[in-house]
C-alpha cells in the first residue's frame, strides 16, 4: 500500500464554458488536482436552458442532482428520456448521447458530476440527432 502523496483541496470560484454549453465549476481534474482517472464538477443549468447534445467517448458519467428538475433526453436521436429530481443519482454509460434540460423557467438546476476521465472536457463529443453515431 502506498501512503505517499498529499490531499488536494479545490475551491472553484469561476465557472468555465464547456462544449456542452453549460456553466461548469471544475473541482477535481488532472489540471486542478493531478488526478489520473477521475474528475468531479458542479454543473449549473440556468432556468429554461438545455445542454448541447453530446456524449463522452469511452467514459462513464455519474450525476447527483442537488437542485431542480431535469429531463434528460438520450439514446439514438435522443428518442428516450427520464426526469430526475433532487436526491437522484444518475448513471450515463460511456458513449451514450444525452441532453439535459432544466424544466424550470424560474430557477437553476445544480448537479455534482463525476466521470472516470481526469481530463474532463477531452472526451466530450458533440452529437447531432439524425447523424451517424459510432461510439459504443
Amino acid at each position: 500500500m502506498n501512503f505517499d502523496g498529499d490531499i488536494i483541496t479545490v475551491r472553484p470560484e469561476v465557472a468555465i464554458d464547456t462544449l456542452q454549453k453549460l456553466p461548469n465549476y471544475v473541482g477535481i481534474s488532472n489540471k486542478t488536482a493531478g488526478s489520473t482517472a477521475i474528475s468531479m464538477n458542479i454543473v449549473i443549468i440556468p432556468p429554461g436552458a438545455r445542454a448541447q447534445p453530446h456524449y463522452h467517448d469511452g467514459f462513464e458519467t455519474t450525476i447527483y442532482l442537488l437542485k431542480g428538475e431535469v429531463q434528460t433526453f438520450y439514446g439514438e436521436d435522443l428518442a428516450k428520456s427520464c426526469v430526475n429530481k433532487p436526491g437522484d443519482f444518475v448513471f450515463i454509460p460511456a458513449g451514450l448521447p444525452h441532453q439535459a434540460v432544466n424544466l424550470s423557467n424560474e430557477s437553476e438546476a445544480v448537479a455534482i458530476v463525476a466521470r472516470n476521465d481526469a481530463n474532463e472536457q477531452e472526451s466530450v463529443r458533440i452529437y447531432t440527432p439524425g447523424s451517424p453515431h459510432t461510439s459504443p
